[in-house]
């Protein structure tokens, strides 16, 4: 097959070579299915919200918060009708997720990336019909909690394929395509909730909740055609398979250098018995244990919750009308893909870096800009019913430009550099804290945004703010660049950077032993 050349220097620590290869159609096809993964997680953030304001479905299951809402005939702007109970059940999804990826990394770890991603789009359309046909509130849990376990298996298995499987230099293009699924999905939710909305009878949000199961079957039948990543056929000791498939995705005979960074990569791995306690003990692996931990962090309090959230708002006092919600997500949503295509095209090209700062930047100045404005009008009682169209547009086009500056940067790439910076024989077990925490941290930003914003006001917009601030000096000092690094030499730049090369002379822990760990 035709494709694109691509090479390197380095090899750990041998004289500079090259890995040559081509960016053959055969990965491109692969890579593409995989990404597809992602519209299970997009999917359903974008159709949960939109059930849960369906008047039918909260009479149904929630009849309490649906009475509540119904008495709810308050003008201020700051304090909404808050149902911790509704937003546990939404939240329930998050807190299953955290849990399974936990699961997910031993089989991913075990079995290989492919099975791992099967098995989550399996449990996940379990969870959709479940709760498509729910007659009860113990069926919407029960699927709830399977749709949980398959985002969980999903997003920890689709990342770490992504970036084994991708030619090194085009790893930022192709793992963000598992983001721009995510956006994908969300906008394709919202588009379906509004107008399943509609539909007479009040049975509409069974097809927003059923429909969850079609992104599910996307990802189980292409599993199905998928190969598995070389990096995870090598440390399954299927070594004669694994170069056979290497040679096919990149084009060439020769990828023996390639190879044989994996094979030592696998003799690394194979030193250390318990992945688990040496990510956490071990200072070797401290760099990459920090960041598995502050991006998601980070990621989640960049306050994109509290800008989508007045969206609606703002849009409908500009003339929307009754269309309000619907031009808000396609909007913000038609923004997030676009947004996050840039991010496709740049992210090898300018760096993580550039993107990440840039991003920061961007952010803070637009959402100091929207607190401003809020502030202005809303003031600190929040009690406003109209508008004037002028400030509803300024502030929706700073809301663009602040949801398109998280779209190319916090958005994608808090998926995308974690999953490319652990070692092999840490890969699993790193993702999955990775997962763990950004599904903890939506879980709890979820739980305490509306009780924040009435507290607060619109000071919450500086809160998040200051957290926007300390993410990009976090990410000015302390994140090295790791575009065109291919994965298994990516501990060169621990070793390279200003402060994390005090951790990289660190011994290994095994079970029984201390060993060194070929660091170069």
């Amino acid at each position: 097959m035709g494709g694109v050349g691509f090479a390197v220097s380095g090899r750990r620590g041998d004289d500079p070579t090259q890995y040559p290869g081509k960016l053959t159609w055969y990965v491109v096809m692969t890579l593409m299915a995989a990404a597809m993964g992602g519209l299970i997680f997009g999917y359903d953030i974008g159709i949960s919200g939109g059930v849960t304001s369906m008047a039918p479905f909260l009479e149904k299951f929630f009849p309490s918060v649906y009475h509540n809402q119904m008495d709810d005939t308050s003008t201020n702007q700051y304090c909404k009708f808050d149902s911790q109970i509704l937003t546990l059940f939404t939240s329930s999804l998050y807190l299953a997720a955290l849990v399974a990826s936990f699961f997910a990394s031993t089989m991913t770890k075990k079995f290989g990336r492919r099975k791992s991603m099967m098995f989550g789009g399996l449990i996940f359309l379990v969870g959709a019909i479940i709760n498509a046909a729910a007659v009860h509130i113990s069926m919407l849990i029960i699927g709830r909690v399977l749709l949980g376990i398959g985002v969980g298996f999903a997003n920890q298995s689709v990342p770490l394929y992504l970036s084994e499987m991708s030619p090194y230099n085009y790893r930022g293009t192709f793992n963000v395509c598992f983001q721009l699924m995510i956006t994908i999905g969300i906008l394709v939710a919202n588009l379906f909730n509004y107008f399943f909305a509609k539909i007479e009878g009040g049975w509409g949000w069974r097809l927003s909740l059923g429909l969850a199961g079609v992104p599910a079957i996307i990802i189980i039948i292409s599993s199905f055609f998928l190969s598995d990543t070389p990096n995870s056929l090598v440390d399954r000791g299927r070594e004669e398979e694994a170069k056979t498939l290497l040679k096919r995705i990149r084009g060439v005979e020769n990828i023996d250098a390639e190879f044989n960074d994996i094979l030592a990569a696998r003799n690394d791995a194979r030193l250390v018995q318990n992945p688990w306690q040496n990510i956490f003990r071990s200072r070797c692996y401290r760099p990459q244990l920090v960041m598995s931990i502050l991006i998601p962090f980070f990621q989640q309090l960049t306050g994109i919750n509290v800008i989508m959230f007045y969206a609606p708002v703002l849009f409908k006092t500009i003339g929307f009308g009754s269309d309000a919600s619907l031009m808000s997500a396609v909007i913000t949503g038609v923004i997030n893909v676009l947004a996050t295509c840039v991010s496709i095209g740049f992210a090898d090209r300018w760096g993580r870096r550039t993107l990440f700062l840039e991003g920061g930047v961007q952010m803070l100045i637009f959402q100091i800009a929207v607190a401003a404005l809020i502030g202005a009008k809303f003031g600190v009682t929040g009690d406003v019913t109209e508008l004037p169209k002028w400030f509803a547009i300024l502030v929706v086009i700073c809301i663009c430009f602040y949801v398109a500056g998280f779209a190319w940067s916090w958005g994608p790439l808090g998926w995308l550099y974690p999953s490319e910076i652990f070692s092999l024989e840490i890969r699993s077990a790193g993702q999955s804290v990775n997962v763990a925490v950004n599904m903890f941290f939506t879980f709890l930003v979820a739980q305490v945004f509306l009780g924040m914003l009435c507290t607060m006001k619109f000071g919450l917009f500086i809160f998040f703010a200051f957290f926007v601030v300390l993410m990009t000096l976090f990410c000015y000092f302390f994140m090295p660049e790791t575009k065109n690094i291919p994965i298994e030499e990516m501990t060169r730049v621990w070793r390279d950077h200003w402060f994390w090369k005090r951790f990289m002379d660190q011994p290994v822990t095994g079970a029984n032993e201390m060993t060194r760990i070929e660091l170069v």
